[in-house]
C-alpha cells in the first residue's frame, strides 16, 4: 500500500527538520524544501499534502498557494498553509484561495497530526467523488458504431451546449433517458441538477403537487410543504419521460411555466422563479395523439425544438456484439464472476432475434446470462431466444456480408428520417449532422431517390 506522501515547504531549517521528523514517525513519506520556487518545481511529483509557510525568500506562501490551486489537475494536492505572524485577514485570504486549513506557529505534534489526517480525508473524499462521476458517465455512455448511433452522438455534441428544448423519440428501451443524461452532461448545466419525473407513473390527482410542489394544507393529508421538481432542477435540467402519459390540466401549466418560466406550488399564492432546461420524451407519436385530443399542439411545438429520434435495436443490429459484451463486463464486475464472452454461435442468435424489448431486453438478458451460468464461455444453447422468436423470422439471412447489413441499416435510417420530415433533404442532413452535399452522395449510393415532400 501505497504511503501517504506530504511536501513540507518552510524556509526555517528547525521548523523543516521537526515536522519531516513528526510525519515520518507517523507513516508519511516527507520531503521538505524551503522556497516558494522549489515548491512548484515539485509539487507535481505526486504529494497528498502540502504543508506550506505563509512567509517565504522570493514568491511567498500565498501567491504559490494561489498558483497550485489554479492547476487544473484534479489530483492536486490539499494545501495547509502554516505562519507565525497569522493575522485573520492573512487566514481568510488562505481560505479563499483553496486552504484546507492554517496553523499558527509554534505548532504542537498533536496539532499538525489532526490537520494532516483530516486534510488526507478530505483528499480521499474528493477522489471518491470523482470517482463517482465517472461511474455515472460510464452508465450514461452511448455504445455502438453504427451509422445511426454516430449521427446521435454528432446531434448531441452539436446541441448539448444549448439551452434549447429536446423532444426524444422512440420506442420503449431503446435508451432515451441514455440519451438525455448524456446531453445533460455535455451541457452548461452539467454541475447543476438533472431531475427526471416519469410522468405515466405518478397517479394523475398527484402529478402537479410531484411536478411543481405544494404548501402544508393544500392538499388533502398534506401537513408539510414539498419542494417539486421544477425547483429542484433549477439551474439544471428537467427530464419528463413518457410525456404523452401527462393530462391536459398538467399540461397546460407546464406549457406557462416552460413561457415564464416561474409557477404557483399548489396551495401557494406566490410565484418561484426557476432557471431550467426542459428534455422530454415519449414512445407515442405526438402528433396521433394531437388529433385523438390527448395532448395540447402548442405544448408539443414548445418542447419539438430540437426532435431527436433513438433508434431501435433492430436497426442498428452491428452495435449487438458491441452491447453485449459491455453488459457482460458490467454484470460480471457487479457480481464478482469471472468475465465472460459470447461465443461466435450465440452472437449470430443475438444477431438473427428482433428485440422487441430492444436495448432494455438485451441488457436483461446478459444480467440473466451472468448470473445463471457459470462458463465462461456462452454457447448458443444458454441463451433463451429461439422460443420467442417469429417463426422464419430471420431478417439477416437476405444479407452476405456484415457489408450489407451496414448499408441497409444505413439506408432504412436515411429513409426514416426522410419520411419524418417530409422528404426535406436540407432538414434531414442537418438532423444527422451531415453536409447536404454529403447526404446526396449517401442517398445516391445507397439507392435512395430524393423526392420533395
Amino acid at each position: 500500500m501505497r504511503k501517504s506522501s506530504i511536501l513540507v515547504v518552510d524556509d526555517e531549517p528547525g521548523i523543516r527538520e521537526s515536522l519531516c521528523g513528526v510525519l515520518e514517525d507517523e507513516g508519511y513519506q516527507v520531503d521538505a524544501v524551503e522556497t516558494g520556487e522549489e515548491c512548484l518545481e515539485k509539487a507535481g511529483g505526486g504529494y497528498d499534502v502540502v504543508l506550506l509557510d505563509v512567509w517565504l525568500p522570493g514568491i511567498d506562501g500565498l501567491e504559490v498557494l494561489n498558483r497550485l490551486e489554479a492547476d487544473a489537475n484534479p489530483e492536486r494536492p490539499v494545501v495547509v498553509m502554516i505562519s507565525g505572524h497569522g493575522t485573520i485577514e492573512t487566514a481568510v485570504r488562505a481560505t479563499k484561495l483553496g486552504a484546507f486549513d492554517f496553523l499558527e506557529k509554534p505548532l504542537t505534534i498533536e496539532k499538525v497530526s489532526v490537520v494532516v489526517k483530516n486534510a488526507l480525508g478530505q483528499r480521499r473524499m474528493q477522489a471518491e467523488l470523482r470517482a463517482l462521476k465517472d461511474a455515472g458517465r460510464s452508465r450514461h455512455q452511448i455504445i455502438g458504431e453504427s451509422i445511426p448511433m454516430k449521427a446521435l452522438r454528432q446531434q448531441i455534441a452539436l446541441m448539448a451546449r444549448t439551452n434549447g428544448r429536446v423532444l426524444i423519440y422512440g420506442e420503449s428501451g431503446t435508451g432515451k433517458e441514455l440519451v438525455a443524461h448524456a446531453i445533460h452532461d455535455n451541457s452548461a448545466r452539467a454541475d447543476q441538477p438533472f431531475v427526471e419525473v416519469n410522468c405515466a407513473a405518478i397517479p394523475e390527482d398527484l402529478i402537479e403537487s410531484e411536478l411543481f410542489g405544494h404548501r402544508k394544507g393544500g392538499l388533502p393529508g398534506a401537513v408539510e410543504d414539498k419542494t417539486g421538481k421544477f425547483e429542484k432542477a433549477d439551474g439544471g435540467t428537467l427530464f419528463l419521460d413518457e410525456v404523452g402519459d401527462m393530462s391536459l390540466r398538467t399540461q397546460a401549466k407546464v406549457m406557462r411555466v416552460l413561457d415564464e418560466q416561474r409557477f404557483e406550488p399548489v396551495g401557494a399564492s406566490e410565484w418561484v422563479q426557476v432557471n431550467v432546461r426542459v428534455i422530454a420524451a415519449t414512445n407515442k407519436n405526438l402528433e396521433e395523439e394531437i388529433e385523438r385530443g390527448n395532448f395540447r399542439e402548442d405544448l408539443f411545438y414548445r418542447l419539438n425544438v430540437i426532435p431527436f429520434a433513438v433508434p431501435p435495436l433492430r436497426e442498428r443490429v452491428e452495435d449487438i456484439p458491441q452491447l453485449a459484451d459491455y453488459f457482460l463486463r458490467e454484470f460480471t464486475t457487479a457480481y464478482g464472476r469471472r468475465p465472460k464472452e459470447l461465443a461466435s454461435e450465440a452472437c449470430q442468435v443475438l444477431l438473427a432475434y428482433s428485440w422487441p424489448g430492444n436495448v432494455r431486453e438485451l441488457r436483461n438478458l446478459m444480467e440473466r446470462l451472468v448470473i445463471m451460468y457459470p462458463q465462461t464461455k456462452i454457447e448458443a444453447r444458454h441463451i433463451p431466444l429461439q422460443s420467442v422468436r417469429k417463426s422464419g423470422d430471420r431478417p439477416l439471412d437476405r444479407f452476405g456480408s456484415l457489408q450489407e447489413v451496414r448499408q441497409a441499416a444505413e439506408r432504412d435510417y436515411i429513409v426514416k428520417k426522410l419520411e419524418e420530415l417530409n422528404h426535406n433533404v436540407t432538414r434531414t442532413a442537418e438532423v444527422l449532422g451531415l453536409e447536404r452535399s454529403n447526404l446526396y452522395k449517401k442517398m445516391r449510393a445507397l439507392g435512395i431517390v430524393p423526392r420533395e415532400g
